[in-house]
């Protein structure tokens, strides 16, 4: 029979090293072979290919209609971003052609849309994938498909002015009991740019000035918020990807971190200009005030993929926008880097901080290449997300956060 003439029908595409699969990004070639070993002499119809990419999101919703109706609302959407297609064989008169036993391999082509597109990803709502799918035609059989994903990463330069930007803030809140008031909690934060790339380590210049009669304890989170839209509705997912726990700051005493250190694990990079689905970093720098809720000061990220260039790009005219307060001068060196967590809810974060970690020596972090960390990122284990509730407790209802 038929069937057992194809013994196999695989895609291969054309990689620069052999044991790390291509990677691609807007403009590109895209270039590869299909096969087709056979068992005996086997007549074809037509090899065709199809290579596609979409964002994909899709989430439901329970809905009351009263006290004993419900049902459940449906949101979906999707974005096409690749299309193109291609004949591999097919004889031009119409007729069958016939293929001998053995290997055959049929190289295909096509360039990516110059236009932006979007990096590859995958999240519990939804998805941005590209892949390529082949169709075998034969007479008087089934039509055989294969389908093969490839990794698009689109670059994000963080030596832009834009990227290379300080990012600073301050932020206050009175903690209080009932009517009255206990005295007042700042903060004032600072990073040196708003663009990183994963590896790389963030210090973080802070002052904590706590006027109140009890003990607080200063805390900073890397999270991440997956943000998905479907009909005028959003969905979002965040999550904590590092932390930094700081020491207790005593009741009207002042802290000040000089460049306390963060590192960025590998995750993906950020990703701004899908209209379905966004993914955005940011920077919280908190305290627990008593008697109120927490004090979150947000400095936000950009994930970038092409790193910080070796002595910098930042020219005159561009630091020159932005005034330098001497405060800043005297936190000119870096303390010891803290040590990141898996990814992980915040309300987890906040039960597993620990101290700060003994010094380590990170020289060498932006020597691996980029890719590298985007393997880690694409094999590891899903985060545990903190889903963000649309109808939120009032304030004197919610459970009160653990310290460290």
């Amino acid at each position: 029979m038929i069937f057992d003439k194809l013994k196999k029908f695989y895609i291969l595409f054309d990689s620069p090293e052999i044991d790390s699969p291509p990677v691609f990004s807007s403009g590109d070639v895209v270039s590869g072979k299909v096969v087709l070993e056979l068992a005996g002499e086997s007549k074809v119809e037509s090899l065709k290919l199809h290579a596609e990419g979409f964002a994909k999101v899709h989430w439901t919703e329970s809905r009351s209609a009263g006290a004993s109706t419900a049902y459940t609302q449906n949101y979906s959407d999707e974005v096409e971003y690749l299309n193109r297609r291609e004949v591999l064989l097919q004889a031009d008169n119409g007729e069958l052609t016939i293929l001998p036993a053995g290997r055959h391999e049929f190289p295909f082509s096509f360039q990516l849309p110059e236009e932006t597109l979007v990096t590859s990803f995958e999240g519990k709502h939804g998805s941005i994938r590209y892949w390529v799918k082949v169709k075998l035609h034969r007479p008087w059989t089934t039509v055989r498909k294969i389908k093969k994903e490839f990794t698009v990463i689109e670059p994000i330069d963080i030596n832009t002015p834009t990227l290379l930007a300080p990012q600073a803030g301050n932020k206050d809140k009175m903690a209080r009991v009932w009517y009255r008031n206990f005295g007042q909690v700042s903060v004032t934060a600072k990073i040196d740019r708003q663009g990183y790339t994963p590896g790389e380590v963030i210090p973080v210049f802070a002052e904590f000035d706590n006027a109140t009669s009890r003990s607080v304890v200063p805390k900073a989170y890397i999270t991440q918020t997956q943000t998905f839209i479907a009909r005028g509705t959003m969905k979002q997912k965040r999550s904590v990807v590092a932390t930094l726990c700081g020491d207790a700051v005593g009741a009207r005493r002042r802290e000040t971190w000089h460049g306390r250190a963060i590192k960025i694990p590998p995750v993906g990079p950020s990703i701004l200009q899908c209209r379905i689905i966004k993914v955005e970093y940011m920077l919280k720098v908190c305290v627990d005030v008593p008697g109120t809720s927490k004090l979150c000061l947000e400095l936000p990220l950009v994930m970038g993929t092409i790193p910080l260039h070796p002595f910098g790009s930042r020219t005159s005219s561009v630091s020159s926008q932005y005034s330098v307060n001497l405060e800043w001068l005297r936190m000119a060196i870096p303390e010891q880097p803290e040590h990141y967590n898996s990814i992980i809810t915040e309300e987890e974060a906040e039960q597993n901080m620990t101290p700060p970690q003994a010094e380590e020596d990170f020289s060498g972090i932006l020597e691996r290449p980029l890719f590298t960390y985007v393997q880690e990122f694409r094999f590891r284990p899903p985060p545990v997300y903190s889903e963000v509730d649309p109808h939120p407790q009032p304030l004197n209802m919610r459970p009160r956060c653990m310290t460290c």
